[in-house]
């Protein structure tokens, strides 16, 4: 039997499976009667303390035991946060995906790397087309952001209206020539929506975010003033900035080699749909780079954000095979440490200014601008769309309270705006609205080729692991005559250096040698209740003598 939630016939449910309470893994869903319509199928990178986790995904199990309700994945745009995790989703519910033409070539690549090409309806959709799911019909305003062909989502409902704004700043001088529709925008406003969904992401900045265009004047100027190689570093989804660099360095007669598998492909992309233009012969590759007089060479890189195997980090440690950091070279961060990542950059930049290269980063240097709007366009948002009910979305805890506050500050009344969680279900009508019911929507963890295998025991497991280190206690046991017919030995890992703790083995061992006995005489003995037994007695032990609880693992051989 289907998971159901307790939503009345003639109501509208709107609920996220992910982004609510977090920065990514942006997921939410509109359904009425049989019909869902889901936006976005976004990824969360992990924080530090999720050791060896790959990915973080949300748990698509509603969406599996309603399948046959769902119509469509409309996406947004192509920030992984939005579509990273779409071949989890498609592999959990196949169902036809519409998306914008450089969501759609990102989406294809991922499709492709998955094997997913064959069984996959993509649908590349403009600003302008309407979608009919049996009762829900949706329609598309655009919008501005880092990266071309952004779109809010309108999703009409039997009862109203329901916006999803997806990422939006309100660039006037975007560098794509896709200014936002505020026409549209304030035409649906006019005519009455139930629900805001809106990014929270800047809610916290008591700002108006600057163009992109303003970025293109630092640019020019720091390419002016710069006379050895330039290595610029940014999102490769950032196609505006990277269309500023090429353009810059067309103008200074520069030569433009690209780095990094994620920027290449953004490269041809861009081409490919018109948002870059670089000729042809000003295009080289590592071998011509490094023949050119440096003033002659700018190099796109991947890597802004610190990440180890990314190009640039290889540049700055020395390992990269084909581009090594010269004195006069100067590297220029056109991106800002995504939360979590302020560290890795660092140590990044650190590299190279050791290797001799002038760094150029930070918001001292005006090399970059959010793609999220500030608290003026949170607040023109609201107004023009004018909503009756509000819910913010797309942020932490505290942005989403922020937002509700600009939300109240606009014109909606409190009792009208909802801070939700992942999995919260908000029921409306034309004149009513409330959180009618909670379906589960924990985190899903992807570690290598595993899905939702590694569960809190995993990781506290490797938290211990990586504090205290590992602790395997060997033992041959004859437990029908209830002696040790070998051992019991300690091996470390990570724990002590055992060659200079003797003592505190040997005391160890003895530990061990009594708790098994003592274990073996208890009625119903077995090996799972001697292995508790050893592992209780020897982290008491242990803790007693160092302060520390290393992951102890009994090996015991039964005879």
């Amino acid at each position: 039997m289907a998971m159901d939630i307790d939503v009345q016939p003639n109501e509208a449910a709107v609920y996220a499976l992910g982004g609510l309470g977090e920065i990514g893994k942006n997921t939410y869903a509109v359904q009425y009667g049989d019909d869902i319509v889901v936006i976005d199928a976004g990824v969360k990178f992990p924080e530090d303390e999720l050791l060896g986790i790959d990915y973080v995904i949300p748990d698509y199990s509603y969406l599996v035991e309603n399948i046959d309700k769902v119509r469509g994945l409309v996406i947004t745009h192509g920030h992984e946060d939005h579509i990273g995790a779409i071949h989890f989703f498609l592999e959990a519910v196949n169902v036809p995906v519409y998306a914008g033409p450089l969501a759609a070539a990102l989406i294809t690549n991922k499709l492709e790397e998955h094997g997913l090409t064959n069984r996959t309806e993509l649908n590349i959709i403009g600003e302008d087309d309407v979608l009919t799911f049996g009762e829900l019909s949706v329609e598309f305003f655009r919008t501005t952001h880092s990266i071309p062909d952004t779109f809010g989502v309108a999703v009409h409902t039997p009862v109203g209206v329901i916006v999803e704004t997806g990422d939006f700043k309100f660039d006037l001088t975007p560098t794509t020539h896709q200014p936002p529709n505020l026409q549209k925008m304030a035409r649906l406003g006019a005519e009455g929506v139930l629900l805001l969904m809106s990014d929270s992401t800047n809610a916290e900045r008591a700002e108006f975010s600057k163009s992109e265009r303003w970025v293109g004047k630092t640019i020019d100027q720091l390419f002016d003033d710069i006379t050895g190689r330039i290595i610029f570093a940014t999102f490769a989804s950032n196609m505006s900035r990277v269309q500023m660099a090429t353009e810059s360095a067309l103008a200074h007669g520069r030569k433009i080699a690209v780095f990094g598998r994620s920027m290449d492909t953004a490269v041809r992309n861009g081409l490919a749909l018109g948002y870059l233009d670089i000729p042809e012969d000003m295009l080289i590759d590592a071998h011509e780079a490094n023949k050119l007089p440096p003033e002659k060479v700018l190099i796109l890189s991947t890597g802004s954000q610190g990440e180890p195997m990314a190009a640039l980090a290889r540049i700055a440690n020395g390992t990269h095979k084909q581009i090594k950091i010269h004195p006069n070279d100067t590297v220029i961060f056109s991106s800002s440490p995504i939360p979590g990542n302020t560290q890795s950059v660092n140590h990044v930049i650190n590299l190279l200014e050791e290797a001799g290269a002038n760094v150029i980063y930070g918001k001292i240097n005006n090399i970059h601008t959010s793609g999220h709007g500030g608290q003026e366009e949170q607040k023109l948002m609201l107004s023009l769309m004018k909503p009756k009910y509000f819910m913010p979305v797309h942020g932490e805890y505290r942005m989403l309270k922020v937002h509700a506050g600009l939300g109240e500050a606009v014109g909606v009344p409190s009792e009208n705006i909802f801070i939700m969680d992942n999995g919260d279900v908000l029921a409306l009508t034309a004149d009513s609205a409330r959180i009618a019911d909670h379906f589960p929507a924990a985190d899903t963890y992807v570690d290598g080729n595993g899905i939702g295998d590694v569960g809190t025991a995993v990781l506290k497991d490797r938290q211990m692991l990586s504090q205290d280190g590992l602790v395997v206690v060997v033992a041959t046991i004859d437990l029908k005559n209830q002696e040790i017919t070998a051992g019991p030995d300690i091996l470390s890992r990570g724990f002590i250096y055992m060659r200079e703790s003797e003592e505190l083995i040997n005391e160890g061992r003895r530990e061990i040698f009594k708790a098994i006995l003592t274990a073996m005489r208890e009625p119903n003995a077995n090996e799972n209740t001697i292995r508790n037994a050893v592992i209780s007695k020897l982290q008491r032990f242990l803790f007693s003598q160092t302060k520390r609880r290393p992951l102890i693992l009994p090996m015991f051989i039964m005879i």
